[in-house]
């Protein structure tokens, strides 16, 4: 019986590799998983072989708090690209009309972001600029919750800028955010572990769909 299980922050790319590679490998029988969850159960899901790959975001900010965790569970982060910045928001939204928006635009705005669990830390979170202070805070714990709040309450989710629109549809857009950062998105991979045959094929199709990505274009 086929198995295999990755364990992703909240990317369209990853369900989209993660989609392809079932429709590669259909077979009469498998048991394939995958996690959107929070980033510090994607280390400790690689590091306990509940997951062959874990998918997540590294920056400035996080970098040196991850890659000592990184270290500490006995895992490897290999990047797959590098992001600009941007905000989602509802194609309906004020701002969605502008080519550029700035963290002051976003101030009258919801925020929304991932939560962290028991690990709330800053370092953790999915999103960049999470020490900024906001009026109006929303977490959530899964994408379709996220995306329904963006645009039903005209919220915002700072993020890669990759969107799916087969995944997404038309009603979500991406702009670009006038800060200087960056996000390093890469996948992990336990350390002495040699990725299997679906593993190897989901980082291939992780590369493909974020190949030329992080400008807010779609990904497929």
């Amino acid at each position: 019986r086929r198995q295999f299980s990755v364990s992703t922050q909240h990317y369209s790319f990853s369900v989209k590799a993660f989609s392809q590679l079932l429709q590669e490998y259909p077979g009469p029988e498998y048991n394939f998983c995958i996690r959107e969850t929070r980033t510090y159960e994607i280390l400790e899901d690689v590091a306990a072989m509940k997951s062959e790959v874990g998918v997540l975001y590294l920056n400035d900010f996080n970098e040196q708090v991850m890659m000592r965790e990184l270290r500490d569970h006995g895992l490897s982060f290999h990047l797959l690209f590098e992001a600009s910045p941007h905000v989602f928001l509802s194609a309906a939204h004020p701002l969605a009309k502008k080519t550029v928006v700035s963290l002051e635009d976003l101030d009258p705005y919801p925020r929304l972001s991932y939560e962290q669990g028991d690990h709330n830390s800053f370092y953790f979170s999915e999103e960049l600029a999470s020490t900024r202070r906001c009026k109006k805070d929303i977490v959530v714990s899964d994408r379709a919750t996220l995306f329904n709040l963006l645009i039903g309450l005209s919220g915002y989710t700072i993020c890669s800028g990759i969107l799916n629109t087969d995944l997404n549809g038309d009603d979500i857009v991406a702009r670009p955010l006038d800060v200087q950062d960056s996000m390093r998105i890469g996948y992990v991979v336990k350390d002495g572990v040699q990725p299997g045959r679906y593993a190897r094929r989901y980082i291939e199709l992780l590369s493909l769909y974020t190949k030329g990505n992080g400008d807010g274009r779609e990904d497929r």
